[in-house]
């Protein structure tokens, strides 16, 4: 990735950074980062851009400006900052992926703490065979700075129902039709590995059958809440 020397700040796809650099409060009111750590992007529809977060700005200043434009080769386009060191990874997310519309990295303690040991999170609860329709894999080990991280979330989700991936020694890297729904995704991710962690306190859990993780998914999927 190769970031342009001379920046600019014309506020392109100004609504979209505004939706963006809302989300992330989700992040903070979940716990699911600390300090300037994490991000959310979002891929600027009908063109090869997306937006995400620049390097190392501070949640609680965190407007449009700290969000910035890039294109699909992860090169700023528009914005005042440097994009995160996360853009390559999300980059190459969105060229391999046509159906990701968002996307969301975290080093939520308890999802992290499953990647630490390079262990899936087992579907042993309703909710995660509506949200993930089984297990939450575990990716391959990736240092931050190419795309690396990036191929191993898209080689790691081919044929998983899941939005999101384990990365291994790193933390999650969720994926959505939308940033909405990525960062929805990095929410119940941190939920049920907690939960799932507690019930291992106690004795190992109770798998689901995989016939009624199907019925569960496509019931949360295709009947639950208004259509």
């Amino acid at each position: 990735m190769s970031t342009p020397t001379a920046r600019t700040d014309r506020g392109t796809h100004r609504r979209l950074r505004e939706e963006v650099a809302a989300l992330h409060g989700h992040l903070v009111r979940y716990q699911l980062v600390t300090w300037t750590a994490g991000n959310v992007s979002a891929r600027v529809p009908g063109e090869d851009l997306f937006v995400i977060k620049a390097s190392g700005v501070d949640y609680e200043s965190l407007d449009w400006r700290g969000v910035v434009v890039c294109d699909l080769d992860g090169n700023l386009v528009d914005g005042e900052h440097a994009p995160s060191s996360d853009t390559a990874a999300h980059a190459f997310v969105y060229r391999s992926r046509s159906d990701v519309g968002g996307q969301v990295h975290t080093h939520s303690p308890y999802a992290t703490a499953w990647a630490a040991r390079g262990e899936s999170i087992p579907c042993v609860l309703t909710a995660m065979a509506d949200e993930f329709g089984g297990p939450i894999p575990v990716g391959p080990f990736a240092i931050i700075g190419d795309d690396s991280i990036g191929r191993g979330v898209v080689a790691t989700l081919e044929g998983s129902r899941s939005p999101a991936v384990l990365m291994q020694n790193h933390g999650v890297f969720t994926i959505g039709k939308d940033a909405r729904s990525a960062v929805k995704a990095a929410v119940m991710t941190e939920d049920v590995a907690r939960t799932v962690h507690l019930s291992r306190q106690h004795g190992e859990p109770l798998p689901i059958p995989q016939d009624a993780v199907d019925r569960l998914f496509n019931r949360y999927q295709n009947v639950y809440g208004q259509r």
